[in-house]
């Protein structure tokens, strides 16, 4: 019998690595994981941690504003960027060495250094120049923002990864993009004071989420003074004498700003992992091929997370990396469950979804009820703020199961969490109706809509 060095092998220190190689430790497993930069990968480390601190900085603007309404007075007011920069490293130290704690007392041995497949077996370390081998290997490296090499200029470009280690915060700033990482970061910036334009090739921001979501969030954004220019690319992006820079729409509108942040989507890394070397196959876009189990057409190879361009969220590559444990080292093979997903866009005001959209259950059903709230939630009124809060619920007709819950406005995402434990359970109508609301709570609207706002039949609307 073979003898090698590592039971598992895990190439990327990301949440589904991470957690793959501490549970497999835990089992008593020889593990190994290679990690080039810090431990936590995009989410910890440049993306949704420092994000949602970003988030929660910029939203101090909008509590001065409405202060007053509750009687208190505040003084003049100023934003210290390099402060936020520095508590928001500390922060991300503190999680890094968390995962590296975690790791250690599982008692996985970590390599610093990008590590490349020699074989199905073997594994070189750049570093040290050294190749370990194991029996099993995974592949959970993540993805990475795409450059858009071909736009003339693009050097002068940030991504979302730059934005986090700005030395000076921009006083204008373009973000070309309409997805919600391109969502969250104009009113992250807006929110800091920056003049913000959005410039977006579609009709309307956030494509594939529900209709409604996405015109009551870009008509508050707009609403707020973030510009959104819809129907436009960046077609040429120079650098000034005085060091702004000028994007130039293809509509021949010249942009001058301090920062261009390009937040055109997402690629699969793996560019030299080695892959051609082991035989894995990738599709058109790089990204790794599994199956339904997240084993790759060799058989001892896996990947798990934003590497195989399933679902990109890191709760999913986490329950992935949980699933190949599950099949690959305790004989119960597990397939991961991508259905009813609950999600969460941190745009101001904040999204919650989960389940089907009204276009998506429309193909699916005959016969749906939609039920929809608007209203000004309670925090608003005092200050005399006119933003809106949507709710919408989406009941296929026959078997009165909820099949889709939206939410934008104040702890959406929060409420969004709970909901996907109700329709993952296929909740009823009748089950939302037959609970008790908790009042005064915008989330009490959720169990009190009884009649539908209207009926969709065949993918026609009946008002």
């Amino acid at each position: 019998m073979t003898q090698y060095d590592y039971d598992l092998f895990v190439i990327g220190g990301g949440s589904g690595g991470v957690r793959a190689a501490r549970l497999a430790g835990g089992l008593g497993k020889r593990v190994g994981i290679a990690e080039e930069y810090r431990m936590g990968g995009t989410c910890v480390i440049r993306g949704c941690v420092p994000k949602k601190l970003f988030v929660y900085a910029s939203q101090y603007s909008e509590h001065f504003e409405d202060a007053p309404g509750y009687g208190w007075t505040v003084g003049e007011t100023a934003f210290d960027w390099p402060a936020l920069i520095a508590a928001k490293d500390q922060e991300i130290g503190r999680l890094e060495g968390l995962y590296r704690k975690g790791l250690e007392n599982a008692g996985v041995t970590i390599h610093e250094t990008r590590a490349r497949l020699v074989s199905r077996h073997e594994v070189l370390l750049e570093a040290t120049g050294e190749t370990v081998t194991a029996d099993q290997i995974l592949i959970a490296v993540g993805g990475r923002p795409k450059l858009h090499d071909a736009l003339p200029g693009h050097e002068y470009c940030i991504t979302s990864n730059g934005a986090f280690h700005l030395d000076d915060l921009p006083k204008a700033i373009v973000i070309e993009g309409g997805g919600y990482i391109a969502v969250e970061f104009a009113n992250i910036f807006h929110g800091l004071g920056v003049d913000t334009t959005l410039v977006y090739r579609g009709v309307k921001i956030l494509g594939g989420f529900d209709d409604d979501l996405r015109d009551h969030l870009q008509e508050t954004m707009i609403a707020k003074g973030i510009r959104i220019v819809c129907h436009q690319i960046l077609e040429k992006v120079s650098k000034r004498d005085d060091g702004r820079l000028e994007g130039r729409l293809t509509d021949g509108e010249t942009l001058v700003v301090d920062q261009v942040m390009l937040a055109i989507g997402r690629e699969p890394n793996t560019n030299g992992l080695g892959l051609d070397r082991a035989g894995v196959d990738t599709d058109q876009r790089g990204a790794i091929k599994v199956d339904a189990y997240s084993r790759t057409n060799v058989d001892n190879v896996w990947a798990v997370g934003d590497v195989t361009n399933r679902v990109q969220l890191t709760p999913v590559a986490i329950h992935e990396a949980m699933c190949f444990l599950e099949t690959a080292f305790k004989d119960n093979p597990t397939e991961p469950d991508y259905e009813t997903i609950p999600t969460a866009v941190f745009s101001q005001p904040e999204i919650g979804t989960v389940g089907l959209t009204e276009h998506q259950a429309a193909e699916k059903y005959e016969e749906l009820e939609v039920y929809r709230a608007s209203f000004r939630p309670m925090h608003n009124i005092l200050p005399g703020r006119d933003e809106k809060m949507l709710m919408k619920l989406i009941v296929d007709a026959a078997s009165r199961v909820v099949v889709g819950a939206h939410i934008i406005g104040p702890g959406a995402g929060e409420m969004s969490q709970l909901l996907g434990i109700s329709l993952k359970a296929r909740c009823t109508k009748d089950d939302f109706d037959a609970t008790m609301a908790v009042h005064p709570t915008a989330a009490e609207e959720l169990v009190t809509m009884y009649k539908p706002t209207y009926i969709v039949k065949n993918g026609a609307r009946v008002d």
